[in-house]
């Protein structure tokens, strides 16, 4: 079987995108896209970093429900500056081997902003792949995620 272009690939995948929602990462200064990815209804992805101030990973893990973003869970190693450590309403907090685990009902976004790592990466995980948002979008860049229909 011939192997397909890289202009190929990224036309199947704009197609298969167009074809459904989809998960889009857009330069929140200039609008510019990065990438888009397909996720069905209630899909899930996560953006892992280290925490700037405490110096520890964190897992913001979501869920898209009616075009909107859902927060899943935050997986954390250690409470410290910026960390949330108080529950809301209908929130849990839960232990996972060494991993603390902040989960339950919370307010949906229309978009999640992040400033990509310039000391560590951010990594988003969707759809079983892996992605460098520093080899995506570089470092310091400020970043929006948002579901289009």
């Amino acid at each position: 079987m011939a192997r397909l272009s890289s202009l190929a690939l990224a036309a199947l995948a704009l197609a298969a995108c167009a074809a459904g929602p989809a998960l889009e990462i857009r330069d929140a200064l200039s609008g510019g896209v990065y990438g888009r990815w397909p996720l069905a209804e209630n899909g899930e992805f996560a953006v892992e970093f280290v925490h700037s101030v405490n110096q520890s990973p964190v897992r913001e893990s979501f869920r898209v429900k009616q075009g909107t973003i859902w927060p899943a869970a935050a997986r954390f190693t250690s409470f410290g500056a910026g960390m949330q450590s108080d529950l809301e309403e209908g929130q849990t907090l839960s232990r996972d081997g060494e991993a603390l685990v902040l989960s339950g009902p919370n307010r949906p976004f229309r978009e999640l902003n992040y400033i990509v790592g310039t000391v560590s990466d951010h990594v988003l995980y969707i759809n079983g792949e892996t992605l460098s948002l520093r080899e995506l979008c570089g470092r310091n860049a400020h970043i929006t995620f948002g579901v289009n229909p």
